[in-house]
C-alpha cells in the first residue's frame, strides 16, 4: 500500500491507534529506533523532533509489532489496517526498544 505523507495521513494514523486503545506521546528522549512501546499501558512515545514522514513511518513500523484488536476497530479502519499490515516492507525481526533510560 502506498500513500502520500501527510498531515492528514499522521491524522488517520493517530485515530487508528486511538481505536486500538493506545496513546501516543511525541516526547524528545534517547530512543535508538526513534521510538518507544510501552506494551502494559499501550502508550507508544515517538521522538517529537520528526517531521511528518517519520513519524508515519515510526507509527507503521509499531503497527507492525503490536497486537491490536480488530473488533475495536470501526469498518474504515479494519480496512486501512489490514492494508497497512499486509504492507511487506518492514522487517518484523527489527530490535524494538522497550525501556526508556531515565
Amino acid at each position: 500500500m502506498s500513500f502520500k505523507y501527510t498531515p492528514n495521513t499522521l491524522k488517520k494514523m493517530e485515530e487508528l491507534f486511538e481505536e486500538a486503545r493506545y496513546i501516543i506521546r511525541y516526547e524528545k528522549g534517547n530512543f535508538n529506533s526513534g521510538y518507544c512501546i510501552l506494551e502494559e499501558r499501550r502508550v507508544v512515545v515517538i521522538n517529537k523532533f520528526f517531521n511528518v514522514e517519520g513519524r508515519i513511518n515510526a507509527l507503521v513500523e509499531i503497527l507492525q509489532s503490536i497486537t491490536v484488536n480488530e473488533d475495536e476497530l470501526s469498518t474504515e479502519m479494519l480496512k486501512w489496517y489490514k492494508q497497512l499490515k499486509a504492507e511487506p516492507d518492514f522487517d518484523k525481526d527489527a530490535p524494538v526498544q522497550t525501556k526508556i533510560d531515565i
